[in-house]
């Protein structure tokens, strides 16, 4: 065993897309400064970064219908989809700048355009879509969508999905061709393989075993080499925790008041995967449904075209499921060690309060295969059980806190918890997570380096145009913008204009 302290500028606790991103951020700011990364697995983008642990979808409120709530009056309240397309065009005009720099290479490996389209079923889900749709399209960050009920035109966007259709109950899509496929686990090791060539110092099989502070007001990160067997320490000035659902437990060893009252519930995710090439080519969209009453939003249904290894392929999910584990190479004891004297009654009114949840969940753990597929057929109704396999997805440890709201309130969202003085974040929570991580790490640096940001100002700016400016109430920015990051990533999107 080995006490001898290493002094670090930044520790990075997991090598997923967040870590990856700040890291990335701070080279880019402070070149200067020294970042280790610690992770656990052998490689960066294992966990919930990895292509096959997330449904690969650039979040921007096109298709998502949990964006967009229905006000009493009938109208459409699409504030929270504004804030999220915004947020995922930080991330665009931050890997375009990673592009044009050469610092990450061949964009196509990484993001695909694909179109996002929402589907209904049932005359009032008809009607709330095309209110959805009449509220969006007059908004310049969602002009190209397109509504039909028409099924001949249904049919021409949609021919897998309409096939064999009994059209006993009216139907309806929004589309929009400017949406995106993300290959998260090759853009996680793109930008590992960019840290390392910046000096970053990136252990791998390096697990986190506690974290304190120092009588210096240091962090010290005792840490396990796995291969070795060796007890290391590191001390740093500012510590980030961006391990996925380890984030949580990570977080509570800081003792830190901030990490009070806070508790996870861990819900774990399966996708079925088509085999069949013939029906692989017949659909080209991502699908979003409407999620079942009980369900948390990351259960949305949806028929995805994914592109993985630069190799088409379809997914339907995600079921639900539940395991105590907070990660996939988790323990069984993940969520009973999370359970705290400071946190057992934030724990417990949310078991009360989510009774709603709790039955979903045995619903879907209790789903035989037969029965997934019997949900496949409401998307494509001539779907054949032996063209489907089953892939286990990540897993998702959804935040619960006490809030204004109550006691015990599931957060469905990221969230960033940090200590007062900055010297330490962690990134909780799921949805929309990755499609967002640049915004959700610009919140870090202003959270925790507010002495810095006037200095780094300008160079952020460069980077990331917006940064700091509303598109919506920008329009002509936003096309200058979206038409730039489209031709460096490659998305060969239509021309948008503003009138």
């Amino acid at each position: 065993m080995s006490n001898k302290e290493k002094k670090t500028d930044v520790i990075l606790i997991g090598a997923g897309v967040m870590s990856a991103t700040l890291g990335s951020l701070l080279k880019a700011l402070a070149p200067e400064w020294e970042i280790k990364v610690f992770e656990k697995l052998a490689n960066a983008g294992e966990e919930s970064s990895n292509e096959w642990n997330n449904a690969g979808t650039g979040h921007a409120a096109l298709c998502e219908l949990n964006y967009t709530s229905e006000k009493p009056d009938g109208s459409i309240d699409i504030s929270k989809a504004i804030k999220i397309n915004e947020q995922f065009q930080l991330s665009m005009q931050f890997w375009s700048y990673l592009v044009n720099s050469n610092l990450i290479r061949n964009p196509q490996d990484f993001i695909m355009p694909i179109p996002h389209m929402s589907l209904v079923q049932g005359e009032e889900n008809v009607v709330f879509l095309k209110n959805r749709f009449k509220a969006l399209s007059k908004n310049p960050l969602f002009q190209g969508m397109e509504f039909s009920d028409d099924p001949e035109k249904l049919i021409e966007w949609l021919p897998l999905i309409m096939e064999g259709r009994t059209l006993n109950e009216p139907i309806a899509a929004t589309k929009i061709d400017s949406g995106t496929d993300v290959n998260f686990g090759a853009l996680t090791r793109m930008l590992f393989d960019h840290l390392k060539n910046e000096n970053v110092e990136i252990n791998y099989k390096h697990s986190v075993k506690d974290i304190k502070r120092t009588s210096d007001g240091l962090w010290e990160v005792k840490v396990h080499d796995i291969n070795s067997g060796k007890i290391e320490c590191h001390t740093a000035k500012f510590v980030f925790i961006g391990a996925g659902g380890a984030s949580l437990p990570i977080l509570q060893k800081t003792g830190i008041p901030e990490s009070k009252h806070i508790g996870g519930f861990p819900v774990s995710g399966l996708f079925l995967v088509c085999n069949n090439p013939e029906v692989i080519e017949q659909h080209h969209a991502k699908v979003y449904g409407k999620a079942k009453v009980g369900a948390p939003p990351m259960s949305v249904p949806h028929l995805d075209t994914r592109y993985i290894d630069n190799k088409k392929s379809l997914l339907f999910g995600p079921f639900a499921g539940f395991s105590p584990k907070f990660l996939k190479t988790g323990s069984n004891l993940d969520l009973i060690g999370s359970v705290k004297p400071n946190n057992v009654m934030t724990m417990l009114a949310a078991g009360a309060k989510e009774m709603a949840l709790t039955k979903y969940l045995i619903q879907q753990v209790l789903l035989s295969n037969e029965k997934r597929i019997e949900e496949l057929r409401e998307f494509i109704p001539n779907a054949k059980s032996e063209d489907w396999d089953i892939v286990v997805a990540g897993q998702r440890v959804q935040v619960i806190k006490d809030t204004d709201a109550g006691k015990g309130t599931l957060q469905f969202g990221t969230e960033v918890v940090s200590a007062a003085d900055g010297s330490i974040a962690a990134l909780l929570g799921a949805s929309p997570g990755a499609s967002t991580a640049v915004h959700v790490m610009l919140e870090v640096l202003e959270k925790c380096f507010p002495q810095h940001m006037f200095e780094w100002e300008p160079k952020i700016k460069e980077m990331i145009p917006s940064f700091g400016v509303s598109l919506e109430a920008n329009p002509e920015l936003f096309l200058e913008i979206h038409s730039s990051t489209a031709k460096t990533l490659g998305l060969s999107t239509k021309e948008l204009s503003y009138s």
